[in-house]
């Protein structure tokens, strides 16, 4: 196993569910032992299960189905939902944490043998043509020229999404007590003047703290947040309106609204979109019911 590094301080992510298995990160095989460019495999979680924060002396492509993951890197929160892919750049720490019921994907790239390199955790496009050619990459009987006709494909089709979606953590003391508040209840309706109260400082103060920490007000950051969570709510069958009540919406009208206005477009959209490689009953939510207009 390799050794995780500290977690950097901060708030914490996302009250961890009952049931969670904790781990640490298995081991990865050395790089760039030919034929390998790429290895791709994939398991299925039955339980909610975390990584403890760690490392990877190779790239990683982390992709789910059924459910999503979220990957805490410093002072940001990343959540991957079907259709989109996370890569992790070589000797990045992270840790990660999935949804009960989820079939996990994992790819590495030898980065020495790799002819592109994200030097930032970036999410990728997961299209129906690069999970098929990293699903074939997995198997045990392909011979080297065969291996090295897939991998030279995946290379020229793996792109970024235009979903680049993560959520910025605060790590300002001032207002690390607001984001562990909302992190673990996100239906918290109370303004920036109370919370400025309850913690005896000024509204202002509270509000140049967002700022100045993680680029957007207090309500955008609170209205992003929302959204995270929504994402991991949707993926594991929740329905619109009942997401919309648990994150503090009186409409669900009102909630897909704000879900168009950080993603750029609707739950239905998101999930049935194009950048989805399983057909739409393979994605556990109830997006319908509920204009999504």
């Amino acid at each position: 196993m390799y050794r995780s590094r500290p977690q950097p301080a901060g708030p914490a992510t996302w009250p961890r569910e009952p049931g969670t298995v904790v781990r640490r990160a298995a081991a990865v095989p050395p790089g760039g032992t030919a034929p390998f460019v790429i290895r791709a495999g994939s398991r299925a979680h039955g339980v909610p299960t975390e990584w403890e924060p760690h490392s990877h002396p190779l790239h990683e492509l982390v992709w789910v189905r059924g459910g999503t993951l979220m990957s805490r890197v410093a002072d940001r929160v990343f959540t991957v939902s079907e259709g989109q892919g996370l890569w992790m750049p070589a000797g990045v720490v992270h840790g990660g944490r999935l949804t009960a019921g989820v079939e996990f994907h994992d790819v590495f790239f030898a980065p020495d043998r790799t002819p592109f390199a994200f030097e930032e955790p970036t999410a990728i496009a997961m299209t129906p043509l690069l999970e098929s050619l990293l699903t074939h990459l997995g198997r045990a009987d392909l011979d080297a020229a065969a291996r090295a006709r897939a991998e030279s494909v995946v290379f020229d089709v793996l792109r970024p999404s235009e979903h680049q979606f993560a959520l910025q953590l605060p790590g300002d003391p001032r207002i690390d007590t607001i984001a562990e508040t909302l992190l673990e209840d996100p239906a918290d309706a109370r303004s920036l003047e109370e919370w400025a109260r309850a913690l005896g400082t000024s509204d202002r103060t509270v509000a140049r703290a967002f700022r100045d920490s993680t680029g957007l007000s207090f309500t955008q950051w609170r209205q992003a947040l929302r959204v995270h969570r929504a994402l991991s709510l949707l993926s594991e069958g929740c329905a619109v309106h009942s997401v919309a009540r648990s994150l503090g919406y009186a409409q669900p009208s009102t909630f897909i609204a704000a879900f168009r206005r950080v993603v750029g477009t609707t739950p239905g959209a998101f999930f049935g979109g194009a950048g989805s490689t399983a057909p739409r009953s393979r994605v556990r939510n109830a997006v319908s019911g509920v204009s999504n207009s």
